[in-house]
């Protein structure tokens, strides 16, 4: 029989108030700003409270490369969360918001499946409380007041043909990709080239989820290069006095925000930069916070162990000594299905030769874990019911001639019951296996150097090749003094390569970078490879299409 759909499970769910979720692990009523009986935001003082309290274990989930057929990350992360529970362990999850953009397109939600979900699942995949509308705000208020600089006379100089923010806007709209702004004569501004970016590609979301409290997040707004004057030299956010301004937009999306699972551990759900084309985890403050409160903590990265658990250990452990005690890695049989060749419609079928090529997919993202950072790895095969018994034991004989833990999940069916053999292998990883994790490229390396590490020890490229504009901003960067931060590729999630239906573990290729970015503020250097959107587009027909409301308020078709 199926299971009934995720929003009707979390509608049949019975939710805890959120002062029971938050007593669970410690978290005084005093401490909580309510937003509505489920949810609430915790104060930035609290971490100070917590500084003496020992941290708690920190499972991090990745998974192999992202496919229309699936792999369950998140709700792998969840479900793993709840098995924990379920073992008496004193555990928490700690994830990104979704962003509405794809809510609302053909990706979905991002509150896990089924059984393993965090709560209320309406309010965390649409407004919440209100974090990504407060980014959109202060990072178009910044926009507009260098343009509004320019306007004014332009003291600083600034040359309206080089400057790099666009606008924000938390949804998918291919048509403000690029847009001529300030028409309509004298009094409307100066006519310049532009654009839209989706708001969770914004630099101000890297910084709000990097920042480690207030007087950090508006340095690093401080350093956000907003522009170049007619000689060349950066104008930052400083320069247009808008940084305090933009805190003062942000002073409440910093505190991170607490929510509850299908089971009801308590869920940090805090931040949404996209790892395709940023860094990809939730909040530093949030993860902080809840390894201050509980004894095991899982997180996730977005996409595979190539994006978000990449620019984890080589960009947010760096910047703030975060480190993980175990990876989990999440496979499907119909995601290394098609890895091994097979259409989306026959992913379902048995077929044990695709299924071994697509294997080697697995052994891609393995290797880059194991070997590329040192860490236990814990192979979490999310079992679907078309899954056969001769399927899953040839990805779990993979696992084993690799030398790596292994377990069949079914939370999404099942909650926290079906991840009961995954909480005890990762559990046993954290008592037994060797953790050596270590990053992958040190900063002395020119930026040229950092991106061929990455393209050839984690996506198996041969080499890398940069146009002509890439190596000029190349040049920039060294010249004004950033030439030794951390690189943050931005790459399609479809595939290992920069090309997105380029499948499995290809071999023979070139990764080109076409475009590089300074994040100055967030404190990294951004290089852009392939198709990438930083607007995303609709599909043919929208998620958006199908979803309603009732008289009643219930929510139809949202997942």
């Amino acid at each position: 029989m199926p299971i009934p759909s995720d929003i009707e499970i979390a509608q049949a769910t019975e939710l805890k108030p959120i002062q029971e979720i938050a007593a669970s692990i410690g978290i005084a009523e005093s401490d909580l700003e309510y937003y509505g009986k489920y949810k609430a935001k915790l104060p930035l003082g609290l971490l100070e409270k917590l500084k003496d309290n020992p941290d708690g274990k920190l499972i991090y989930t990745t998974a192999i490369t992202a496919t229309p057929a699936g792999e369950g990350k998140t709700c792998t992360a969840i479900g793993l969360t709840q098995a924990l529970g379920k073992l008496g362990k004193k555990v928490t999850v700690a994830l990104r918001e979704p962003s509405l953009g794809p809510v609302f397109g053909i990706k979905g939600g991002a509150t896990g499946g089924g059984y393993s979900q965090v709560l209320p699942m309406e309010d965390i995949n649409l407004h919440f409380t209100g974090d990504i509308h407060a980014v959109t705000a202060a990072h178009n208020l910044m926009v507009a007041l260098l343009d509004n600089h320019i306007f004014q006379g332009n003291v600083l100089d600034v040359d309206p043909r080089r400057v790099l923010v666009k606008r924000v806007m938390d949804m998918n709209d291919r048509q403000l990709r690029n847009i001529v702004c300030g028409l309509g004569g004298v009094s409307n501004g100066m006519p310049r080239e532009s654009g839209f970016d989706i708001s969770v590609a914004s630099e101000v979301m890297a910084i709000l989820c990097l920042a480690s409290g207030m007087e950090d997040l508006k340095a690093r707004l401080g350093r956000i290069i907003v522009a170049y004057t007619y000689d060349r030299k950066p104008v930052t956010a400083a320069d247009i006095k808008a940084v305090g301004a933009m805190a003062v937009l942000l002073k409440d999306a910093l505190k991170p925000n607490l929510v509850q699972t299908v089971e009801g551990q308590p869920a940090f759900i805090h931040g949404g930069p996209f790892a395709n084309i940023a860094h990809g985890n939730n909040s530093i403050l949030a993860t902080r916070l809840a390894l201050k409160l509980a004894d095991y903590v899982v997180t996730e990265g977005g996409f595979a162990s190539d994006l978000g658990a990449e620019k984890f250990f080589d960009i947010v452990h760096r910047q703030t000594g975060l480190r993980p005690d175990v990876a989990v890695l999440v496979a499907s049989v119909r995601a290394l299905n098609m890895h091994g060749g097979v259409p989306k419609d026959k992913v379902s079928e048995t077929n044990l030769e695709a299924l071994a090529k697509g294997c080697e997919n697995l052994d891609a993202h393995i290797d880059n874990l194991k070997d590329n950072f040192g860490l236990p790895v814990v192979v979490a095969i999310n079992k679907f019911p078309t899954d056969s018994q001769e399927e899953l034991e040839l990805i779990e004989r993979r696992c084993k001639e690799r030398g790596v833990r292994y377990a069949v999940s079914e939370v999404v069916a099942k909650g926290g019951a079906g991840g009961g053999q995954l909480a005890e292998q990762v559990l046993e990883a954290l008592e037994k296996d060797a953790n050596d994790f270590r990053m992958l490229y040190g900063l002395e390396l020119s930026a040229e150097e950092k991106i061929k590490t990455l393209a050839t020890k984690v996506y198996g490229a041969d080499d890398v090749t940069f146009s002509e504009s890439a190596k000029n901003m190349l040049g920039t960067i060294r010249k004004i003094g950033y030439g030794d931060l951390p690189v943050c590729v931005a790459k399609t999630q479809h595939s290992l390569t920069d090309i997105a239906d380029v499948k499995g573990r290809p071999r023979g290729w070139k990764l080109t970078v076409k475009e590089i970015r300074i994040s100055a503020g967030a404190g990294f250097i951004v290089a852009i490879t392939g198709e990438v959107m930083t607007m995303p587009g609709l599909p043919k027909v929208p998620a958006a299409n199908s979803i309603d409301i009732l008289e009643d308020g219930t929510i139809l078709n949202l997942f």
